[in-house]
């Protein structure tokens, strides 16, 4: 499934691969590899609530702002897990990881087959990366929010997605 024009890129139209999920849906399987290049899918990112940060590449203004503020707020997050996911390669996330200290935020690359992004309709795929986007996962797998950021270039709603999570 495509969805033509359904996000855009410094204002240029680009296709997202994959269904526009809801709250209320079931959060669907992925297949992503971790820092140490282990597989990670869905039922092994555990049975907390969950935020699912998307971003493009960890190596842009926005997608750094945006991993960097959900590492901050993960501390005052009890019984909570983040996620940040592209399709940088595993070694660029660890790399950038260790320079600017993030170290709650969980890293998982999409690279190898973007599962995430076909299966969470984030790919982007015109370029073949990830768009931004937010999901919260409840503890019983449902979506509890989700976000489209419509240019890739803004910002996502932070408020919005820290409130799901804390009252999931």
């Amino acid at each position: 499934m495509e969805r033509a024009e359904a996000t855009t890129l410094m204002g240029k139209p680009m296709t997202l691969v994959g269904p526009e999920l809801q709250p209320g849906d079931k959060a669907p399987d992925f297949q992503c590899v971790d820092l140490n290049l282990q597989p990670v899918d869905l039922a092994a990112t555990g049975s907390n609530v969950r935020i699912f940060s998307v971003v493009p590449s960890l190596d842009t203004p926005v997608c750094d702002a945006q991993t960097k503020r959900f590492n901050e707020e993960i501390a005052k997050l009890a019984g909570v897990d983040v996620y940040t996911i592209s399709t940088d390669l595993p070694f660029a996330q660890k790399r950038w990881g260790s320079a600017f200290g993030v170290d709650r935020v969980k890293m998982l690359s999409d690279h190898k087959n973007t599962s995430f992004g076909s299966n969470y309709g984030t790919l982007i795929k015109d370029l073949r990366i990830e768009s931004r986007a937010i999901f919260v996962i409840g503890k019983d797998n449902d979506i509890k929010y989700v976000e489209y950021v419509k240019e890739v270039a803004d910002h996502p709603d932070y408020d919005a997605a820290l409130a799901a999570a804390k009252s999931s």
